[in-house]
């Protein structure tokens, strides 16, 4: 008899699967976690979904749901200081690196509250409401991933963000024929599985597709045992087009606010001269169709979602020199940024830098105080400078 406990049918074989391979993969340390990822970072999301920082944002609840081996958790704790975190995961194995991993980062001395906990993102009716809700690549390994959505949607506050990462099918084609020719061989999900899935890739002859592209794009990535079972072992998972995920959120009533990688769908990533502008004059869904079918390539689907539809705030010249600012806390380098928010190499004129370092230190003062409105502007544009309202 099923455990009346258990909400969806993947569940129990999902769990055991991750006792066996806690993901991800990444290796324990003391201290805090390498670098950051803004997405982690609340106020760098408030700024990109929003183009300013609500008042009272600076104490969010965040929901971490299906934390894994809590790299994520890791992250939200040590890029939101103060906050209240909650970290769950349905697997008792990885639950349990993660614990460890959180406790040597010393995550909890940096936020108010830190609870994890083994349970399902199904049984979240006595929680929230949380003003973030981080669930990167656990949806789709549900049976029912709208029952999911749902639950997550339940507990989001009225102007909270959830940020999703799906699997894409386009990007995925090797991967899913990989997994597919493994079923057929029946080669199972546990040791036995993973030793023969790293011998079917090592030994197909040189040219073919499906092992030159492992061995091209995922090879770093399944270094660890844990990752390479989650990408080519994994009992359960569901993939996605544009058309399909689309009408997957309107499932859950809950808005579209964005790619948190944007610059994947610009078309001028891909087009030029007049297809370029032929896309540019395209409504922005279309735009994003015609990315997808032009990169085949794009493995997954990462993004903001909001319980009531959000438009970025009109920034005028009166309101940049009113607002004030915040210096992206996602910038490498001290006292002047060499990375961007992405890590990427970061170039800044003089009144750029000036107004970086003067922001850092007058926190109080109006932008208008510090420099011209074509500066803000620019660096609230890069997400190097987040505006408050």
């Amino acid at each position: 008899m099923a455990d009346p406990g258990i909400r969806d049918a993947a569940t129990p074989v999902v769990s055991a699967f991750y006792d066996r391979f806690p993901f991800p993969g990444d290796p324990l340390q003391d201290g805090p976690p390498p670098g950051y990822n803004w997405r982690w970072c609340h106020q760098s999301v408030l700024a990109a979904v929003h183009g300013v920082l609500p008042a009272g944002s600076e104490r969010p609840r965040i929901l971490d749901a299906g934390c894994g081996t809590g790299v994520s958790t890791d992250y939200l704790c040590h890029l939101n200081p103060g906050a209240d975190v909650l970290g769950i995961d349905i697997s008792a194995g990885a639950l349990a690196v993660a614990r460890e991993r959180l406790q040597r980062s010393g995550a909890a001395a940096q936020v108010r509250s830190l609870r994890q906990e083994q349970r399902s993102l199904l049984d979240l009716e006595s929680e929230g409401p949380f003003d973030y809700i981080n669930s990167v690549g656990v949806l789709h390994h549900l049976d029912q991933p709208e029952s999911g959505l749902r639950s997550l949607a339940g507990c989001l506050a009225p102007d909270g963000l959830l940020h999703l990462f799906f699997y894409a099918d386009a990007g995925r084609w090797e991967i899913h024929r990989t997994q597919q020719a493994l079923t057929l061989l029946e080669v199972g999900t546990g040791s036995d599985g993973l030793r023969l899935g790293r011998e079917l890739l090592e030994s197909l002859p040189e040219g073919n597709r499906l092992a030159r592209h492992h061995r091209e794009r995922w090879a770093v990535d399944c270094a660890a045992d844990a990752n390479f079972a989650d990408m080519y072992l994994h009992p359960q998972e569901t993939s996605y087009n544009l058309d399909r995920l689309f009408g997957f959120i309107e499932t859950a009533d809950l808005h579209f606010a964005g790619f948190s990688n944007p610059e994947i769908w610009d078309p001028a990533r891909l087009l030029q001269g007049e297809l370029l502008e032929r896309a540019r004059a395209l409504p922005q869904r279309q735009q994003w169709l015609l990315v997808e079918q032009l990169d085949p390539d794009i493995s997954h689907f990462e993004f903001f979602l909001s319980a009531a539809p959000v438009a970025a705030m009109p920034l005028t010249d009166e309101a940049l020199r009113a607002a004030h600012g915040l210096r992206q806390p996602c910038l490498w380098g001290e006292p002047d940024p060499i990375l961007d928010r992405n890590m990427q190499p970061l170039q800044l004129s003089d009144a750029e830098r000036q107004l970086l370092r003067s922001v850092h230190d007058q926190s109080d003062t109006p932008l208008g105080g510090l420099a011209e409105p074509a500066v803000i502007r620019d660096l609230a544009a890069r997400q190097l400078l987040l505006l408050k309202a």
